[in-house]
């Protein structure tokens, strides 16, 4: 049985307390105006490359972006409150009226700057909160129980962060990789928890490859979650395979497609090579799902993380799917109708609390 508050049931809430979903208007589901993702720096071998490391990010290193990302930790730092009014309320210009702020507990989270955003923009703002990916996560995660973090998270919903009195309305970003470790599943059990006490949505970063996010779903429902409010991102990222996105799509769980607008080629990480796909993918991959039959469960955004993304510096900014996506949509013979669908409809249901 959940104790959730009556009150927020099919309510939505923004850092500036709960609206009405059909106040949403157009809605991108996964983004962050502040955050710290400087923990996937490192350092390399060469001293020219070191160089880098403490330099601003600046329009004459746009260029390099692909082979020097990741030494620059300036690049993973988003902490103007300035900055941040300013290219999101680009996206309120454009014609949006919500955005889902997935920064969490591990990624530098600010509620009162979101707070101020918000009143500065008339943008609604939903704020997220659990934890990320393990490389993020505090060093003493072994000795965190599930019971503690699923009483944080909670408190985060239903009373506010620390003395702030504002409230997550999502549980996410919920960070993973693949496979699952202990950590992963303890926090995926604990944010599981969580959402049957409260209500609130749960949105998933999965790790990068087909198989995880069946996996991370499978533990969510073992836990006794109705899948129908699970946000899946990344799957732009994430899932290639035609077959393992139907089995995901089967779940019932909302299909995010939340990266639009990051096409780079030959980035790696470590080492490792990082699968980009273009914005032409993934408007294959939406026809794909919509031939299947899902468009009801689609949500769509940018993920605006890095300086590099934000428009001011060079990258596609919050407005890319208003400004770029939707005409390219118009052109594949989509209608108005369907679009609404995918920017308006969609993430209402999704982002109701049940």
């Amino acid at each position: 049985m959940t104790n959730k508050p009556s009150s927020m049931t099919d309510k939505v809430q923004t850092v500036l307390g709960p609206i009405e979903p059909s106040e949403m208007g157009v809605t991108i589901t996964h983004e962050h105006l502040f955050i710290d993702m400087k923990g996937y720096s490192y350092q390399p071998e060469e001293a020219t490359k070191r160089a880098l490391w403490n330099k601003p990010y600046t329009m004459d290193m746009v260029g390099s972006y692909q082979k020097n990302a990741w030494f620059t930790k300036d690049i993973m730092e988003l902490y103007s409150e300035e900055a941040a009014t300013e290219e999101i309320r680009d996206f309120m210009l454009a014609g949006g009226g919500t955005v889902v702020d997935t920064t969490n507990w591990d990624l530098g989270r600010d509620p009162l700057a979101l707070a101020r955003v918000s009143r500065a923009t008339g943008l609604n703002i939903i704020m997220g909160c659990s934890h990320y990916v393990p490389l993020l996560r505090p060093a003493d995660m072994d000795d965190r129980t599930e019971d503690s973090i699923y009483e944080r998270i909670v408190a985060d919903v239903t009373v506010g962060v620390g003395d702030t009195g504002i409230k997550s309305g999502v549980i996410g970003e919920v960070g993973n990789v693949h496979p699952l470790d202990d950590n992963q599943t303890k926090v995926l059990r604990a944010s599981a928890r969580a959402h049957l006490e409260t209500g609130a949505p749960i949105s998933i970063h999965p790790g990068g490859v087909d198989e995880s996010p069946m996996a991370i779903l499978e533990v969510l429902a073992e836990a006794g979650v109705d899948l129908t409010k699970v946000i899946m991102g990344h799957l732009d990222f994430a899932v290639r395979d035609t077959g393992a996105l139907k089995a995901i799509a089967e779940t019932g769980c909302v299909l995010e497609y939340d990266t639009i607008g990051a096409e780079d080629s030959g980035m790696d990480y470590m080492g490792i090579e990082l699968r980009v796909p273009t914005d032409a993918e993934r408007l294959t991959a939406i026809d794909f799902l919509v031939e299947q039959g899902y468009e009801d469960r689609i949500v769509l955004a940018q993920d605006v993380c890095f300086k590099r993304m934000q428009a001011r510096t060079g990258g596609h900014g919050f407005a890319h799917i208003l400004e770029s996506i939707v005409p390219r949509l118009l052109k594949r013979d989509y209608s108005r109708d369907q679009i609404d669908g995918f920017l308006v409809r969609n993430p209402a249901r999704a982002l109701a609390y049940s």
